[in-house]
């Protein structure tokens, strides 16, 4: 890496994304691994699904080892310009309805509403089953 190193636009990077051209952007440093695409143990689908954006997370959620990080060496190419990438949008979790305390009441009126008709019917099944028999 003692190179003098060219900076590139993440619009210039995410043109090499293809298995015959693939460059990726980690750490701020861009790599092209075209020539890895093939002996990359998580095969060349892996590679291709961190082209068009900043890879570093997906690199480092693997895990990688010690020796991987210094094969990385082979593909510098340069670095990225950092304007370029976008910031990332903090997540925000989607908004939960609040806990109404007083649900009670509706509750008990659901069950009302399925339990007096079947009252009512086993009343009317009761009164005939009573009266046709005497």
């Amino acid at each position: 890496m003692g190179r003098d190193s060219k900076v590139y636009a993440l619009a210039e990077v995410s043109e090499h994304n293809t298995t015959k051209d693939c460059w990726l952007v980690i750490d701020g440093k861009v790599y092209d691994v075209t020539k890895f695409m093939e002996d990359h143990p998580g095969g060349d689908e892996v590679l291709l699904s961190s082209t068009g954006k900043d890879a570093t997370d997906d690199f480092e959620d693997v895990g990688h080892s010690s020796s991987a990080r210094a094969m990385m060496d082979d593909f510098y190419i340069g670095e990225i310009d950092t304007s370029t990438i976008p910031a990332k949008s903090k997540y925000t979790p989607p908004k939960q309805p609040q806990y109404n305390h007083d649900k009670t009441p509706e509750f008990i009126i659901k069950l009302l509403q399925f339990l007096v008709p079947l009252l009512i019917l086993g009343l009317a099944f009761g009164v005939r089953f009573y009266t046709k028999s005497t």
